[in-house]
């Protein structure tokens, strides 16, 4: 949910806060989709723990409660890694589909939510100070009061980019690229797939637990159901980008992703300014995913009839010629 929307009767203007707090979150699902292009775009594998393994934040917020805010991201990105190998050994030990394996795990981390929010169904984190409280801390002016948290964000989510890009060029981070593209090729380079396969799980996993993480300390709360529909989001997220950004240089990949996630959040800030109700928002994240979808193969639609046109047109106008001729 998006925070900061005024009582004003303004029409269709965002206002400030909307637009802020729609900047902040697509940072924080940016991880997310991130988190879906490891394993759906490179490792070709369709992870559908990512609802389950977002709310394993909760550790993170846990932690928070406990007075440990900056030790609660790693302790979440600790939990995400387990969710990602227990995803990656039911499919490389147990033959289990990744589509199956997924919506297992899933399921059982429900009860494992439960059991780190301590069998309650949502966590307070009012009166607790969060990692955008340190933060915050650092500088009394006004703009950092004001824009202290999407600067730690833009921050924390620049490094992590960063690191991804540059573990993606490594040898380890090339041969999870590989095994996406074709596992008898790596098989045949001697190289393990349930090895890469696992490793590019937990990696994915772990981005997941991170964003459940800090959208809990920028909420100030976590409930058990805030992870639903987070695989259909993060899909819209990558689409967009992958749409607007293209198949280029890995890092341009990477960037597009964050990016699609922001226009995402700016395109649900909208539809809250024009009084769509928050029932309808997983249809408009389906609409925004198929139009994403659609759009590569609109365009060429497009082209191709604009080329037949022109082909008709030039046949037509040969014609006329020949005809003019022979008179």
């Amino acid at each position: 949910m998006l925070r900061g929307e005024n009582n004003d009767t303004g029409g269709t203007n965002v206002s400030f806060a909307i637009i802020q707090t729609a900047l902040d979150n697509g940072l924080i699902f940016g991880l997310v989709a991130l988190s879906l292009f490891i394993s759906f775009s490179i490792l070709d594998i369709c992870d559908l723990s990512t609802d389950g393994c977002y709310m394993l934040g909760a550790v993170g917020v846990a932690v928070t409660i406990s007075g440990h805010p900056i030790l609660a991201l790693p302790a979440s990105m600790l939990a995400g890694i387990c969710s990602g190998y227990v995803t990656a050994l039911l499919q490389t030990r147990f033959g289990v589909p990744s589509i199956l394996a997924g919506i297992i795990v899933n399921t059982g981390l429900y009860t494992i939510n439960l059991m780190a929010m301590g069998m309650k169904t949502s966590l307070n984190v009012v009166g607790t100070s969060t990692i955008y409280d340190l933060f915050k801390a650092l500088n009394g002016s006004e703009f950092w009061m004001t824009w202290s948290r999407s600067v730690l964000l833009f921050v924390l989510v620049g490094i992590l980019c960063v690191l991804v890009y540059r573990f993606l060029g490594t040898r380890l981070g090339l041969s999870i690229r590989a095994t996406g593209d074709s596992i008898a090729m790596v098989r045949a380079s001697s190289i393990n797939p349930g090895f890469t396969i696992t490793v590019g799980l937990c990696l994915s996993n772990a981005l997941t637990g991170l964003a459940g993480c800090l959208i809990g300390q920028y909420n100030k709360n976590a409930e058990i159901n805030m992870g639903t529909g987070m695989v259909t989001i993060a899909l819209a997220s990558l689409i967009i980008g992958q749409t607007l950004f293209g198949r280029g240089r890995m890092l341009t990949r990477i960037l597009g992703v964050i990016a699609g996630s922001i226009i995402y959040r700016f395109i649900i800030a909208l539809a809250l300014r024009l009084n769509v109700p928050t029932q309808a928002f997983k249809l408009v994240s389906a609409v925004i995913v198929a139009v994403a979808i659609a759009a590569p193969s609109a365009r060429q639609m497009m082209r191709n009839k604009k080329k037949e046109a022109e082909a008709i047109r030039e046949r037509r106008n040969a014609g006329t010629g020949k005809g003019e001729h022979h008179a």
